[in-house]
């Protein structure tokens, strides 16, 4: 007999049948509110029809067909709408199945563009769990523990989390922008530097946003010296901040740009987009893979974007984003153990602490669990899972917001009082 390895820990006990914008069905047919998104996968909610349909439709036509052996046509349509929503300077794509794969591709073609080893990155940031983009990670030692040596090359520099420090923003930023120039002068020299990666907002590091200051400074630094700024949109992108990439909330181009989650409704595809002069400088072979691009995967991913601007998804992440961050404020209000509501959108956090200050993972995964066993099923986040995180699918409306509050509260009531 066969099981799944007991590493993979479930969030969740719940066993779906199937799904149906954010709501799931168990096999008994009970309803359970899904603020999960498969994190933050299924954008336009489960089963979209509109992606069911090209879904469908594309298995009876061609299901794969490997792009550097032949060409389909979801995949060269999929490249012209990109530049729809794209930045216009990031013009060149490759595409790929996950968001390591983004990570290591952006990692393979700075250190290529420029000819320079080192790559900094930024406290608490998550790239995944292939061994270079994990050599990049630093939200948790689970993604870099117990198989070392990693990846070198890596420069770790601080992040602008201005609540894990106790200053304000702006303290926090000029402290930031100060160790970034020390490093750039002690541990890794700008001439010997490819790069620097980072996230809009922290994604498995605890949802905590940038801020525009740090990343414009971030910016002025990569192109006095030459570096490339890799800004990792894989959680933060599609309309999941309520912009359509999180770094449009700061006023930032950058030079590479990961892909991923959003990208296609819960097909796995990824991908980057870069300045065409960057890209020409890859290595002749060094792109590539045998399922990136599927013909299926592209064809989701065009109705994705289909359903994300008729139906003004972007707009509704920042409207319901509000709202439910009013309402996490407000539940928050009531108990002293949520210490932060934070995020941007529907990309929304609660942090806990206990009564001395110090991060509380245990009392956040029971809040997790409680809330599961009501109805509403969440995440934790965060070095210490101390975050309760909230990413419904862009297609949330009022009322599924205010039901989802309404459990919270409950559950609240419940593990906290």
């Amino acid at each position: 007999m066969t099981n799944l390895s007991p590493i993979l820990k479930q969030a969740t006990g719940v066993v779906a049948e199937r799904g149906e914008g954010v709501w799931l069905y168990d096999e008994s047919g009970g309803k359970i509110l899904d603020f999960t998104a498969g994190i933050g996968v299924t954008s336009t909610g489960h089963c979209h029809p509109k992606v069911v349909a090209a879904a469908q439709e594309q298995v009876g036509k061609l299901i794969h067909g490997q792009y550097t052996t032949i060409m389909h046509k979801p995949l060269q349509q999929l490249t012209e709408r990109l530049g729809e929503v794209l930045p216009e300077h990031l013009g060149s794509v490759f595409f790929a199945n996950s968001g390591s794969e983004a990570a290591e591709a952006a990692l393979r073609l700075a250190r290529q563009a420029t000819g320079r080893p080192n790559i900094v990155v930024f406290q608490g940031g998550f790239h995944g769990r292939t061994m270079g983009a994990a050599s990049l990670t630093t939200s948790g030692t689970k993604v870099r523990a117990g198989f070392s040596p990693l990846m070198g090359g890596v420069v770790v520099a601080p992040y602008p989390n201005a609540a894990y420090y106790g200053w304000s923003e702006e303290e926090t930023t000029d402290f930031a922008l100060r160790e970034l120039d020390t490093i750039l002068a002690t541990q890794s020299a700008p001439n010997d530097t490819a790069a620097f990666l980072i996230e809009p907002v922290l994604g498995e590091g605890g949802y905590v946003p940038n801020n525009t200051r740090f990343l414009q400074g971030l910016q002025e630094r990569a192109d006095k010296h030459g570096i490339v700024l890799i800004i990792d949109e894989v959680q933060t992108g599609w309309g999941r901040t309520g912009e359509f990439w999180g770094k449009d909330h700061f006023g930032v181009e950058g030079d590479i740009m990961m892909t991923a989650k959003g990208l296609a409704s819960g097909f796995p595809l990824s991908g980057i987009a870069a300045r065409p002069e960057l890209m020409d400088k890859a290595w002749p072979g060094s792109q590539g893979g045998t399922y990136g691009a599927n013909a299926v995967a592209c064809a989701a991913s065009l109705a994705t974007l289909e359903v994300i601007q008729e139906e003004g998804l972007v707009a509704n992440s920042a409207a319901r984003g509000a709202q439910l961050k009013a309402g996490l404020e407000a539940a928050a209000a009531k108990h002293p153990q949520i210490t932060d509501v934070r995020g941007l959108g529907l990309m929304l956090a609660n942090e806990f602490r206990d009564a001395e200050g110090n991060y509380d993972g245990a009392t956040a995964a029971a809040v997790q669990q409680e809330a599961a066993r009501r109805g509403l099923v969440l995440l934790t986040c965060g070095p210490w899972g101390q975050c309760v995180r909230f990413i419904p699918a862009l297609v949330v409306n009022e009322s599924e917001v205010d039901q989802a509050l309404g459990i919270w509260n409950e559950t609240l009531d419940a593990v906290l009082s």
